[in-house]
């Protein structure tokens, strides 16, 4: 869908093409700043143009340092809500996480971390239905996200290399973090019991994870064993799809850590 019109989007390529800032052209046009980032991206991709910086190198081929916990954070997103895709139309392939707009500071978070992992690169939001696709385009993507492959993350298996491991052993809270903002949620339980002959309603508050994947769900499990989180299965149709953390202990461990999404 066309939000803002073809003459809206030719003015902004043509501002773009004389050197403009995004936020200058999104400010001027009253566009949102990912859109044209977005637009920029097609653009430069139409005309041949990289839309990454050329000779772009690579924290894993070349040594360059990397924000290990904001990579441990897009870890977790990519897990749960990101995939990567290479089209034709671009000489890179990009990263996209997509994330509901009903809670815009993960969305944030997400933008955030990627502009620490990618320092180079510019990201883009792309406006879908009731939520936002955050992206980035860089040509080593590959390398830092070895899980990538064909087909959908629960039909293949999805391991950890030694050195993700590591990032993540040294920033564990931030996996939990990013795996629980994509495809996690903290909710308030609520039973009844009879004490004294009255019935009363008791609430509590419950992390929620569900991923279909076996390997992902021993991915978070394996880590909340290591920071002490106590957890247990809840099956789903029969499948052992939800992790649940409910004991006193454990859900006040991941309110100092995680917290509601926002």
């Amino acid at each position: 869908m066309n939000f803002h019109g073809t003459e809206v989007r030719q003015k902004a390529l043509t501002l773009l093409r004389g050197g403009a800032k995004n936020a200058d052209v999104a400010r001027q046009l009253n566009v949102p700043k990912g859109t044209v980032g977005y637009w920029r991206h097609m653009d430069r991709a139409k005309r041949g143009e990289c839309p990454v910086k050329r000779g772009a190198m690579c924290p894993r081929c070349d040594g360059l340092p990397l924000d290990s916990a904001s990579y441990s954070y897009l870890l977790g997103l990519y897990l749960g809500d990101g995939h990567i895709s290479h089209h034709s139309a671009h000489r890179a392939p990009s990263l996209m996480i997509t994330l509901d707009d009903s809670w815009p500071g993960i969305q944030d978070e997400a933008e955030a971390a990627m502009r620490a992992v990618f320092p180079e690169n510019t990201t883009c939001r792309v406006r879908r239905t009731g939520c936002h696709n955050i992206k980035v385009y860089y040509k080593h993507l590959f390398c830092l996200f070895p899980q990538h492959g064909p087909g959908k993350k629960h039909a293949r298996k999805i391991a950890l290399e030694p050195w993700q491991q590591d990032m993540v052993n040294d920033h564990p809270w931030e996996f939990v973090r990013g795996l629980i903002h994509s495809d996690g949620c903290r909710i308030t339980n609520w039973t009844v019991r009879t004490v004294g002959g009255e019935r009363k309603r008791y609430e509590y508050p419950r992390y929620w994870f569900t991923n279909v994947s076996d390997d992902i769900r021993r991915l978070y499990t394996d880590t909340l064993d290591r920071l002490g989180v106590e957890w247990k299965h809840c099956t789903r149709h029969g499948k052992l799809y939800n992790i649940s953390v409910a004991k006193k202990a454990s859900v006040a461990l991941m309110d100092a850590h995680v917290g509601p999404k926002h």
